[in-house]
């Protein structure tokens, strides 16, 4: 059996983490001197690229002094916990970044409490000591509190720390020692981490973690195995959490080492591996020896707590800019989601209508535009909270948030909150005229605030939020105060008529925009909708008068974003999603029968 190591890498989002995978790939040589990389070279998909966040978890090796290192690098972001949930269960050990400036943050604890509970002794890695606030001290008592907090051994609370400014690609263990490169962070790994149990000769244990999907050999399985060996072309059982077991071949075994994935006949304990020739292979299923088949635990997932509805587009504009627009594509297209993202379901609740549940607004929008960016066509409505009933009673999801604002802005953020029904549990001034602000807010309170936020406090706030229980509903929650301005013809956007509306509020079109009745070309400055037409050009008279055409000065529009849009939205409301535009529209296109509704919900409250 080979000497190998197997770590995750875990933090709140933008703590560093891919950029010290990255140091870590390159200073232990697994890149060769010709060899030219790029900067977060984990994060391999466009919109991990464009955002600088991670959305997947991602699996790498390198080799050092001889052992071989396979590291496992995880996303920050609350909405993708599941898939760090499932990670933390398939290595020995983890490397917790924390900011030497932040400190402690939600999605940092809502990680440590993962990996405390499986009983991780973490190594503390206290990452961007460069930083000119940084206050590596400060940081390493909030660690040792809150893992005190949540619990920790003796033996998990005498972790190891390593200072390190990953950007740079160095680490030390003392912040006085001179050091320029990551030597420190590699022996302390070599040394704290543990080496896997299991062994060789006994019979083959192997769990899957994360799945992939190859158009030519089908659904990939990316496991860790526990006990035993496998080769190419084995045969295998496959165990599924249910107790269903199968039979099967192993068709493809790869292994992993830098960025490169390669064939590989046979791996043993410790190593992680992925495998193909299994078309119902699922994350936590395990592959056994046929002879005793002995499965491990299958994993928990957390359940998700926010629905949409994705249906499909019947605008007058449906069809024109999209490629795959019928129900059938996208329900394909779902699918095929849902063989590898396991925190994310669906169901079909009608002719062409699909309810998406998943984690959070920001999973299920990097979902919708990766649907846009592959030429789909398709509406999505308001995300609405899953609620659960529990003894009679209903129970709906509440969340930690946490708030980073400079000072002036703290009381403005807590009235807005109060609002939401949010609870303010903590207040913590930070220095460099910042204050901590902590609350529990329920899910719903959350959806739409982030714009608001971002305003209120002039793009300096920073919020951070993670999942924390269901609660009894907490009543109505305050949404949007301002109405829409919605078109009544059906056209082109003419810059006469958007000059005369921008005194009525904020506009969302430029001229020759296409335009459709029903649809919402901006925010009324009031609490109602406006009805306006945006397409009327200046009618030309016989007479010229004396002051001949003014030019026209028009303020650039507000474009809304996917995410912006989804926020926005109200109850009666979609956004249009294509290739080309993101647009937000009545679900009721007709300004009578909107009006009808309207009346109806009201007499119901």
């Amino acid at each position: 059996m080979r000497d190998i190591r197997n770590i995750a890498v875990i933090a709140h989002v933008d703590h560093g983490k891919t950029t010290l995978v990255d140091e870590l790939l390159k200073q232990s040589g697994t890149f060769t001197a010709h060899q030219e990389v790029e900067d977060r070279v984990m994060d391999s998909n466009d919109i991990e690229k464009e955002r600088g966040i991670t959305i997947l978890s991602k699996n790498t090796a390198v080799d050092y002094e001889g052992v071989r290192i396979n590291i496992i690098d995880t996303p920050g972001h609350a909405d993708f916990g599941g898939e760090v949930e499932r990670v933390l269960k398939m290595v020995d050990c983890v490397l917790l970044l924390v900011d030497a400036q932040e400190g402690t943050m939600p999605q940092t604890k809502f990680v440590v409490k993962k990996a405390l509970q499986l009983g991780h002794r973490p190594i503390v890695v206290i990452n961007k000591i460069d930083k000119p606030g940084a206050d590596a001290d400060r940081v390493v008592d909030e660690v040792f509190d809150l893992f005190d907090q949540m619990g920790a051994t003796e033996e998990q609370l005498e972790f190891p720390v390593v200072y390190a400014a990953a950007r740079d690609g160095y680490a030390k263990l003392n912040l006085e020692d001179p050091s320029d490169n990551l030597i420190p962070l590699f022996t302390t790994i070599l040394e704290e981490v543990p080496k896997p149990k299991g062994n060789d000769e006994n019979g083959l244990q192997l769990q899957v973690f994360t799945l992939d999907y190859d158009n030519f050999i089908g659904k990939i399985g990316i496991a860790r195995i526990f006990n035993g060996t496998i080769s190419m072309g084995e045969t295998v059982t496959l165990v599924k959490a249910d107790g269903e077991k199968i039979k099967g071949r192993v068709t493809k075994l790869i292994g992993f080492k830098g960025v490169d994935r390669f064939d590989i006949k046979t791996a043993g304990t410790g190593d992680i591996v992925a495998v193909a020739g299994f078309e119902t292979i699922d994350v936590g299923d395990s592959l056994c020896d046929p002879a005793n088949p002995m499965p491990l635990d299958p994993m928990h997932i957390e359940e998700p707590t926010l629905s949409v509805t994705f249906a499909v587009n019947d605008s007058p504009l449906a069809g024109t800019e999209g490629k795959f627009v019928t129900s059938n594509k996208i329900d394909e297209r779902l699918t095929a989601e849902m063989n590898t993202n396991i925190a994310m379901n669906y169901e079909q609740i009608g002719e062409g209508k699909f309810k998406v549940n998943g984690r959070g607004e920001l999973q299920i929008c990097i979902l919708a535009e990766n649907m846009r960016r592959e030429g789909f066509e398709f509406s999505i409505g308001r995300p609405e909270v899953i609620v659960k009933e529990i003894d009679g009673v209903k129970m709906e999801p509440f969340e930690h948030l946490v708030i980073d604002t400079p000072d002036e802005f703290s009381g403005a953020i807590i009235e807005k909150l109060g609002k939401r029904k949010a609870n303010m549990t903590n207040m913590v001034p930070m220095g460099s005229g910042y204050t901590r602000l902590e609350f529990e807010i329920p899910a719903r309170g959350l959806i739409g605030i982030r714009t608001e936020f971002l305003t209120e406090t002039k793009g300096e706030g920073v919020m951070n939020h993670s999942f924390l229980e269901f609660r009894p509903h907490s009543g109505t929650v305050e949404s949007r105060k301002y109405g829409a301005l919605v078109s009544m013809e059906n056209g082109e956007a003419v810059g006469y008529s958007i000059f005369n509306l921008q005194d009525r509020g904020i506009m969302y079109i430029k001229p020759q925009d296409k335009i459709y009745n029903g649809m919402v070309i901006g925010q009324h400055a009031k609490a109602n909708d406006l009805d306006v037409n945006p397409i009327k050009a200046k009618q030309q008279s016989n007479v010229r008068s004396s002051g001949a055409d003014e030019a026209i000065k028009l303020i650039p529009p507000r474009v809304m974003s996917l995410e912006n849009a989804l926020e926005w939205i109200e109850e009666d409301e979609l956004v249009e999603v294509t290739p080309i535009n993101v647009r937000v529209r009545k679900r009721d296109l007709d300004p009578n029968v909107r009006k009808r509704t309207a009346k109806k919900v009201k007499f119901a409250d």
